[in-house]
């Protein structure tokens, strides 16, 4: 009897995800899981994709982004799709859309969600989710900004004992309620004032539960080592797997130590589950620090409360023609946000290469202008880094796109081409594979991803979105407990 699928894809190298050799195959699918790979020619299928001379790969998981909102406002979720991404890790640098429920402008950078903050819970979330799905699978981090935001009075000072109480509790209940672990975010205002006992008494929960800890450490520039050091006292005191967000060498003085800090954190990951997440870009986005304008030569303004029009503007140019300072202008535009033109690349492929290094687009979709790493992160790793450049093979390179981070946050039966596997597949072209976006251009889709599917349906069909949604709640099987 004739084998029958519901989606063969024929012919393509196969990147498994492991960092193992690519291999001439096809792929059969059924109900949604991985069913067979191998050579399928007497098998038929409902659908058939012929994928001569394609990289067929498990979907790309995001390990680092803000788009918690974006998955409501846009859920065809188009800067995702077309890179090949299947699966997003929301909630990073602090910042979660729950528990905290407010009409008012939080501070910043919590204003980044710009769609409100109305869950009052990681199950009212993922119930929202499960009601309106978009074109991509979510996971989400509960975020320590977001908890002093709703339990402190005065975030400028350390939390009490009753405010860490009512943190700790509601990170015990989002870790039963799905959430795959806790942000810090110490380098943003809201969090500053946080010590490491209070970090590790607010996540006593992850000591019995489990889960991540993802960490936007205290300072990227001229303390950045003893940063490291503190984020993997709080990991190993917790006992969980730790993640270094977007590791970055700030500033002209730190250009070049990315040798010593990858030393330092594979020294560290040797006693503990440690590793990082980059995006392959010298130039960083956040919220507008007048304050910090001075580390840097070149800043974009991404978006302005006070004067909108100012959006897709360089710092220098606007105080050139206001003639005032640099720090003056800045001053007038916030809130608002930024990319800063601060590290170095060398900083930056170091980064890519270290072989913990996942990879993460840290894109934030409510900017005007946003920074190009929201439409071209994982094209450009492939095509950039991996094929132009040789940085490293390209198995490696989707390695640190699926398996490894599939691996490091517990996403069952994702990451990796193998039988039983949920069906989350891009298909790309090697060859072509490109970012096309910009700083002065930054929402241009990138080129050479073909197809994407999502537990065996198509997001993106021939290079075009498609009309589906079938993405879904990702919980982690490093939380022993879940609701």
């Amino acid at each position: 009897m004739q084998k029958h699928y519901d989606l063969i894809i024929r012919n393509g190298d196969l990147i498994d995800g492991t960092g193992a050799p690519r291999r001439a195959g096809d792929i059969g699918v059924l109900d949604g899981e991985i069913a067979a790979i191998g050579n399928l020619v007497a098998a038929r299928a409902d659908t058939e994709v012929d994928a001569t001379g394609l990289i067929v790969a498990p979907g790309f998981i995001d390990t680092h982004t803000h788009d918690d909102w974006m998955v409501f406002q846009s859920p065809e979720m188009l800067p995702k799709v077309t890179q090949g991404v299947t699966t997003i890790i929301a909630g990073n640098c602090g910042i979660s859309l729950f528990p905290l429920v407010t009409d008012a402008i939080p501070p910043a950078p919590l204003d980044i969600m710009r769609g409100g903050y109305r869950f009052d819970s990681v199950r009212a979330y993922r119930e929202s989710f499960a009601a309106q799905p978009a074109a991509v699978n979510v996971a989400v981090l509960v975020g320590q900004s977001t908890l002093r935001a709703r339990h402190l009075r005065q975030l400028g000072l350390p939390a009490s004992d009753v405010e860490i109480e009512g943190m700790r509790q509601d990170i015990e209940a989002a870790l039963r309620q799905g959430a795959i672990g806790v942000s810090t975010g110490t380098f943003y205002p809201p969090s500053a004032a946080a010590s490491e006992d209070e970090i590790v008494r607010m996540c006593e929960p992850m000591k019995r539960l489990g889960g991540v800890l993802v960490s936007h450490m205290r300072d990227e520039s001229d303390n950045v080592g003893a940063s490291i050091d503190e984020t993997a006292r709080i990991g190993k005191a917790l006992g969980v797997s730790t993640v270094i967000s977007h590791h970055k060498l700030v500033g002209k003085q730190n250009y070049g130590r990315s040798r010593h800090t990858l030393a330092q954190v594979r020294g560290l990951a040797k006693t503990m589950p440690l590793c990082l997440d980059c995006y392959p870009y010298a130039a960083s986005s956040t919220m507008l620090r007048p304050e910090r304008v001075y580390q840097c030569d070149r800043i974009l303004i991404t978006w302005s409360a006070a004067h909108p029009e100012a959006a897709g503007r360089y710092l220098e140019d606007l105080a050139q023609e206001w003639g005032q300072s640099r720090r003056e202008v800045a001053q007038a535009l916030v809130p608002g946000g930024a990319v800063y033109f601060i590290m170095h690349e060398t900083d930056v492929r170091d980064i890519l290469a270290y072989p913990d290094t996942m990879i993460g687009s840290d894109g934030i979709p409510s900017d005007e202008t946003p920074h190009p790493r929201l439409w071209g992160t994982f094209p450009r790793v492939l095509g950039l880094y991996a094929r132009d450049l040789g940085l490293f093979p390209l198995e490696l390179a989707v390695h640190k796109m699926t398996g490894l981070p599939a691996q490091r946050f517990g996403l069952e039966r994702r990451g990796e081409l193998r039988t039983g596997y949920v069906a989350d597949m891009t298909v790309f072209d090697p060859a072509t594979i490109q970012d096309r976006a910009t700083f002065d251009d930054p929402q241009q889709p990138s080129v050479g991803v073909r197809h994407v599917f999502v537990a065996g349906e198509a997001t993106l069909r021939d290079g075009q979105p498609a009309s589906s949604r079938p993405g879904r709640f990702v919980t982690s099987t490093l939380v022993k407990t879940q609701g």
